[in-house]
């Protein structure tokens, strides 16, 4: 092909092409045409559409926001979104759309919630939000706002609603708030834990002015108030809760109650309980003290409900029972109570238990208390039963254990009878009047004394009455009517015990006496003293001739002791003189033989004269004039003296003499002469009882306040029949007795306050104990000791007693080392020993023995 072939060609292709295209772009153009008056009128229609939905929006408020991945943008609703945005708090701007639905999804966790799943998952919603918004920005009208939210999604698209289903003023206003106001318990709303309303008494009770200040300060009741309205909110159901709140500066006790309002809002109310808690807390304090006074009761308490199970008992129900306080916890039954106490037999003894319990459990339908019952246990015991309906339901049972009281009943009337038949013995007339002035008690000697019969006494019973039974035998009318007094008269003066003396016409003398008595009643007894009466004169008869003869015994013995005494001083003194001129006649035997005679003349001479001294001393004993001069004084000196005043009749018997006991420097406290006598007869006694060569043995001691000083010999006895009345006077040596010097001596020994005691076996020998007390703070010599001289008179001179002197220094006086005391250390002797005078003729072994006593041995 030529290129103009290619060249035609090509310019007819290009001019079909050209013409073509204009064919198709004229074709194009007609339906293009015919299309944009299509489109325009369908345009028209869509904009008259538009506008009437833009219409019928503003008339409705309604805004629809389209929401696609992260555009947010408003469709149609421009005033309802700024009304929304307002109400948010949100300016108004290009941008307010994804403000907005921010705010919806911030209102609450189920709009964010309900929002997201519209957007991510193109789940259709429906919530309703409330916003509360300032009157500044809504105006004096728009407060408050109620926005009906709802989601549909088409496609990527998400569109949401928004309608204002109610422009509203605020929860703070209107009937319904104003109502609110007025309660006095404590109200507020709370929406997702932040404080949208509170009425008058909240705001005062957490002192704000109003919402927005609590809000904004975050204040509150009480945190466990708050945190149970967060409970409500999240477990979305009614919570209740009794807190204590301080409320102006006071505790209060509130019931908190939260109660869901769907799904947003929780409304609390807090109810002033205070007056009824307390109340309550002051009833469970009287039931505690009622219950703590019942445990303290001696009586057994148990207290059963309705159910007829235990609610109470005391502890001495426990303990009367015998009942383990783990299974009383478990508050058993009535019916398993009584089978345990069956169990353990501590229910009266019965044929039929299942009819008697019966009968017990019938017991829960009584209406007023049941009459007591007396039940008699197996182990002796008996109960006294008492039960009555509780005021709470149930049973009150009372146990009382009436043992010990009908033991004590009757002991008493046991021992009414027996003070009935004692006073029936009684020879006195006793009765009892009452303060009353009737007749209580009386005995039989009663009606005898004032010639009574029973039947007078059972119809005059009064004191007046009896007083005209008794008048024929006492008439004086005075005297009954102070008797009268002393029954009846409520003075304590007038009722005090008093005697009296009454003669009665019949001759008889009667003594009365009134005694009160503890229970107020007054004691009256008459005795019939008429007798005794007679016998006392007579026995103060005797009593004054008794004393008459005492005093004519004691002159009697007067005057026959001296009368005595003046012949013995004559025959004394002749015995002497003839002792004398026998002396110095030269020694034949009829002069020895006349010695003798005077010798014996003398002795029984000495003996008379210390009888008739005994004589005297004892009546003078008797007469209680005999006086004592205690004073402190060696005690060895004492003893021996009076060994001197023995020492022939130690020499011619052959005794041995001993003294064991105190230090010889030691003092007692006593009257020398009357101990010196003491020991006279004593030794006198031992002397003439002691055994040939026997022994006599002294010893002294201290016990405390008391000296014992024990005169003991070897040889006979004394006969147990004899040592009963060893004391006694004038037990004569013909019976076995000593004479009248033992019984001076235990008389002597009294006047000292001691007493003399006496231990003998026959054959045997006896030992005498004098106790001599008030031996206290008598201490020792403070001089030294000198050794004795013991002296007696030459057969040229008179007649005198031995006379012991002062014992020289013991280391002056040689002698072999002996214990005389029982305090004292031994003396340790020369060996060369130093001849000593002897001028009573006495044996080495009796000089020995008197040395010992003075220490100087």
């Amino acid at each position: 092909m030529t290129v103009a072939t290619i060249a035609f060609a090509a310019a007819a292709g290009a001019t079909a092409l050209a013409f073509s295209t204009t064919v198709l772009a004229w074709r194009l153009r007609a339906r293009l045409t015919k299309l944009s008056e299509g489109y325009k009128s369908r345009l028209d229609v869509q904009h008259t559409v538009l506008g009437e939905l833009d219409a019928a929006t503003l008339a409705f408020d309604e805004a629809f926001v389209a929401i696609e991945g992260e555009t947010v943008r408003l469709v149609w609703g421009d005033e309802t979104l700024k009304t929304i945005a307002d109400a948010f708090r949100i300016p108004f701007s290009e941008e307010v759309a994804p403000r907005v639905i921010e705010g919806l999804a911030g209102s609450s966790k189920e709009a964010a919630e309900a929002l997201k799943r519209l957007i991510a998952e193109g789940q259709p919603c429906r919530f309703e939000v409330f916003t509360e918004a300032p009157r500044s920005l809504m105006g004096s009208k728009t407060s408050g706002l109620t926005l009906l939210v709802e989601g549909r999604a088409t496609g990527a698209t998400a569109w949401v609603r928004l309608a204002i289903a109610s422009e509203h003023t605020s929860l703070s206003s209107g009937p319904f708030a104003r109502m609110a106001d007025l309660i006095p318990a404590p109200c507020w709303v709370v929406r997702d834990g932040q404080l949208v309303w509170a009425n008058a008494a909240w705001l005062k009770a957490v002192d704000a002015q109003n919402v927005e200040q609590a809000r904004s300060e975050q204040l509150g009741l009480d945190r466990s108030a708050e945190a149970l309205v967060v409970e409500a909110a999240e477990q979305h159901v009614r919570r209740e809760g009794f807190r204590w709140l301080t409320i102006h500066g006071q505790r209060r006790a509130f019931q908190v109650v939260a109660e869901p309002l769907g799904d947003a809002y929780v409304c609390a109310y807090a109810l002033d309980v205070t007056e009824s808690e307390e109340s309550r807390e002051a009833l469970k304090r009287h039931a505690k003290a009622h219950d703590d006074t019942l445990d303290h009761l001696e009586d057994a308490v148990a207290i059963f409900g309705p159910e007829k199970r235990l609610t109470f008992h005391n502890r001495a129900f426990e303990i009367l029972w015998d009942l383990e306080p783990a299974w009383l916890a478990e508050r058993p039954t009535h019916g398993e109570l009584l089978d345990r106490l069956r169990q353990k037999r501590k229910l009266p003894e019965t044929s039929d238990f299942v009819t008697w319990k019966a009968q017990e459990l019938e017991f829960y339908g009584l209406s007023e208390a049941a009459p007591d019952e007396m039940w008699s246990l197996p182990n002796g015991r008996s109960l006294r039963v008492v039960r009555q309906p509780h005021p709470l339901g149930g049973l009150l049972l009372l146990f009382s254990d009436k043992t010990g009281e009908l033991t004590l009943k009757a002991q008493f009337n046991s021992l009414i009878q027996v003070q009935r038949a004692t006073l029936d013995q009684l020879t006195d007339a006793v009765s009892v009047f009452g303060s009353d002035g009737r007749l209580r008690l009386r005995n039989a000697a009663f009606d005898a004394f004032w010639n009574l019969s029973p039947d007078d006494l059972a119809v005059n019973s009064d004191f007046g009455q009896l007083t005209a039974l008794c008048l024929p035998l006492v008439h004086d009318r005075g005297f009954w009517a102070e008797l009268k007094a002393r029954v009846t008269d409520i003075d304590p003066l007038a009722r005090a015990p008093q005697l009296g003396e009454v003669r009665t016409s019949d001759g008889r003398l009667a003594q009365w006496r009134t005694q009160p008595l503890p229970d107020g009643a007054t004691l009256v007894a008459f005795s019939d003293i008429t007798d005794r009466r007679a016998l006392e004169e007579a026995i103060e008869q005797r009593d004054v001739a008794l004393t008459e003869s005492v005093r004519l015994k004691r002159d009697f013995v007067a005057n026959v002791s001296y009368e005595l005494r003046t012949p013995l001083t004559t025959i004394v003194g002749y015995a002497d003189l003839l002792q004398r001129q026998a002396n110095a006649a030269e020694a034949d035997p009829a002069e020895i033989r006349r010695r003798g005679f005077l010798n014996a003349i003398q002795a029984a001479s000495q003996e008379l004269a210390r009888s008739i001294d005994d004589v005297l001393d004892m009546a003078q004993i008797d007469a209680g004039e005999m006086s004592l001069s205690p004073s402190d004084f060696n005690l060895s000196r004492t003893v021996a003296a009076a060994l001197g005043r023995q020492a022939d009749t130690l020499s011619a018997k052959g005794i041995r003499f001993d003294y064991v006991g105190l230090d010889t420097r030691a003092l007692i406290r006593a009257d020398q002469q009357r101990l010196g006598q003491v020991l006279d007869h004593l030794l006198d006694y031992a002397l003439r009882n002691a055994a040939q060569e026997g022994q006599i043995t002294i010893r002294s001691r201290k016990e405390g306040d008391t000296l014992t000083l024990e005169i003991g010999y070897t040889g006979r006895g004394i006969p147990y029949h004899t040592q009963a009345h060893i004391f006694d006077r004038f037990v004569g040596r013909e019976r076995g007795g000593p004479g009248l010097g033992l019984a001076l001596v235990k008389a002597l020994v009294e006047l000292h306050d001691g007493w003399i005691t006496l231990e003998s076996e026959p054959q045997s020998g006896a030992t005498f104990a004098l106790h001599l007390p008030h031996q206290m703070g008598v201490g020792f010599e403070s001089s030294e000791l000198k050794a004795p001289i013991i002296q007696t008179p030459s057969p040229a001179s008179d007649i005198a007693p031995v006379a012991v002197a002062t014992p020289a220094p013991l280391s002056e006086i040689p002698a072999t080392p002996v214990i005389t005391a029982v305090d004292a250390e031994p003396e340790i002797a020369p060996e060369t020993p130093v001849e000593e005078p002897n001028p009573l003729n006495l044996t080495a072994e009796t000089l020995a023995q008197a040395r010992r006593i003075l220490g100087m041995a």
